[in-house]
């Protein structure tokens, strides 16, 4: 494991109970956590005609954090539903969700740099946030390749490089969209350790997933969900984030 891995880990670990209480805040008004799946219908973008469903098929989250998406799915019918994550606090978290859906999940501690399971385990897999916070992206979608079986489906999200460099508050581009080198944000000085992330282009990003293997069916660049469900006009939100993709979702297929 790379420092900038480590350095990744020890800050989920101290931030997992802080971040998962913000993921559920609506629970407190009787609620239940949320737990979506990348392949309901509901999720951003939706999903693409050539997609036969999740129903018996097994099912690979890779960087799970709290589980969210392992469970979404296994509640969609899959046959299996597996998260992997480096953070064992979040994994606690993912457990705990997933008992209180009730569902069939399993939770494992892994890299997804180095994915704990034999080749062609798994005939969908997914990827919420967590590639960002890779340097060797070659290395980790060559292992989402080789645990996925020929035809299998990779939906991988990403925060996009637009929303990630822009200041909304003065709607301006504070970033670079051609970085030469990690990025850090400090979360909380309280967890002593910062997230280290690698800002990458869309293009970058489908031509990655086309070189390790996959072809690339369908590009989304969605709004931020909160931007999605309000109208301008009654929103407190910065006007430009109706102007600004929040995240980039790829749709591809193993070959």
């Amino acid at each position: 494991m790379t420092d900038e891995r480590r350095e990744n880990r020890r800050l989920w670990d101290a931030w997992s109970d802080d971040f998962q209480a913000i993921w559920n805040a609506n629970t407190a008004e009787g609620e239940a956590p949320p737990a979506p799946s990348p392949f309901a219908l509901d999720a951003p973008g939706g999903r693409p005609e050539f997609f036969e469903g999740v129903e018996g098929r097994d099912y690979v989250e890779l960087g799970c954090g709290g589980g969210q998406g392992t469970v979404g799915t296994a509640d969609l019918g899959a046959a299996a539903a597996v998260g992997v994550d480096f953070s064992g606090e979040q994994l606690a978290h993912a457990r705990r969700l997933r008992d209180f859906y009730g569902v069939d999940a399993q939770f494992v501690q892994g890299d997804v740099t180095a994915v704990p399971f034999a080749n062609d385990s798994f005939d969908l897999a997914s990827s919420e946030a967590a590639f960002q916070m890779i340097s060797d992206l070659d290395g980790a979608l060559a292992e989402a390749r080789r645990v996925l079986r020929d035809g299998g489906v990779f939906v991988l999200s990403v925060p996009h490089p637009l929303y990630e460099g822009l200041d909304a508050d003065s709607a301006t581009f504070e970033g670079s969209f051609y970085p030469d080198g990690p990025r850090e944000i400090i979360i909380d000085e309280e967890y002593g350790s910062q997230m280290v992330v690698f800002d990458r282009r869309v293009g970058e990003l489908h031509n990655a997933l086309e070189a390790a293997g996959f072809d690339v069916r369908r590009v989304f660049e969605h709004r931020h969900p909160n931007v999605t469900e309000s109208d301008p006009a009654d929103s407190d939100l910065p006007d430009v984030l109706w102007d600004v993709p929040r995240s980039a979702r790829f749709w591809a297929v193993a070959r």
